[in-house]
């Protein structure tokens, strides 16, 4: 009886523990959703308010009226497609020889990768924009896709991913007369779509949250992605914080939908693939 308590104040304890940490993640999206649907009330009383007062959609329409919110969001989605497809593809490319083939350098290789996890992402920016600009990229969406099509996270994810599919299965392949080729796409691919799964939804909540490399590389104010067009609202409405809020939400919006409808997915990959 009394280890049947124990074991029942312990799930307690962790269920309680789990709902705290929600309700930490929660708050400022619920805040940022009051603000934009309130329309009275003072926004920075103390303790602060959280329900809306006088709801409404004005400042939503309002956003819709000063910025153009659905160019703003195709050229997200534009962007988010091109990066999420490109770092699949690279990445997977190199992971794959990583994991399953045997070549000289192979742990220098990965020492490197590991090595540029230590460095932020924004000490790239100036290297990545003369870079840019030496091959004429500056101001298209490629220019913006390029620096993110190759992460160290992806990369060893996917290696993970490839090593987990047994070994037996591929010199199987490999005795039936197939290719690397052929065993890379037909046989290891369809083994870690979990994980691709995994590494694709990272990639899209990350290249639709992105704004600063976007506002460095690109100058014309119609090709902003939707996270940079937002900011606009900051300077043609400094003083409505409701405005700002409600572009804020019509910016997260998008992105935390898709992750509501993939996440078993992504659990899958962080779960592990291949059984």
């Amino acid at each position: 009886m009394s280890a049947q308590i124990n074991k029942r104040l312990k799930k307690t304890g962790q269920y309680s523990l789990l709902c705290l940490i929600a309700l930490v993640c929660i708050f400022p999206f619920w805040w940022t959703l009051v603000v934009a649907m309130s329309t009275e009330g003072n926004l920075f009383e103390f303790p602060p308010t959280f329900w809306p007062h006088g709801v409404s959609l004005a400042n939503f329409s309002e956003a819709f009226r000063v910025i153009p919110i659905l160019a703003f969001f195709k050229n997200s989605l534009l962007i988010t497609l091109a990066t999420v497809a490109g770092k699949l593809l690279v990445c997977s490319l190199a992971a794959y020889p990583l994991s399953r083939m045997q070549f000289s350098g192979s742990r220098l290789v990965m020492g490197v990768i590991l090595a540029t996890m230590i460095l932020p992402s924004e000490v790239n920016f100036l290297v990545n924009f003369i870079t840019m600009t030496k091959i004429g990229l500056v101001n298209t969406y490629t220019a913006v896709v390029l620096p993110n099509v190759v992460t160290a996270v992806s990369v060893l994810l996917l290696k993970q991913a490839f090593d987990e599919v047994p070994q037996d299965l591929l010199d199987a392949a490999r005795v039936d007369g197939a290719s690397e080729w052929t065993i890379f796409y037909r046989i290891v691919l369809p083994l870690i779509t979990p994980w691709l799964a995994t590494v694709g939804i990272l990639t899209a909540v990350e290249a639709w949250n992105e704004y600063i490399w976007p506002s460095i590389v690109i100058s014309k104010p119609e090709d902003f992605p939707l996270s940079a067009g937002v900011l606009y609202l900051r300077g043609t409405y400094g003083s409505s914080t409701r405005v700002i809020a409600a572009g804020t939400i019509l910016t997260v919006a998008p992105i935390l939908i898709a992750f509501l409808f993939t996440q078993r997915f992504f659990m899958r990959g962080m779960d592990g693939a291949v059984k």
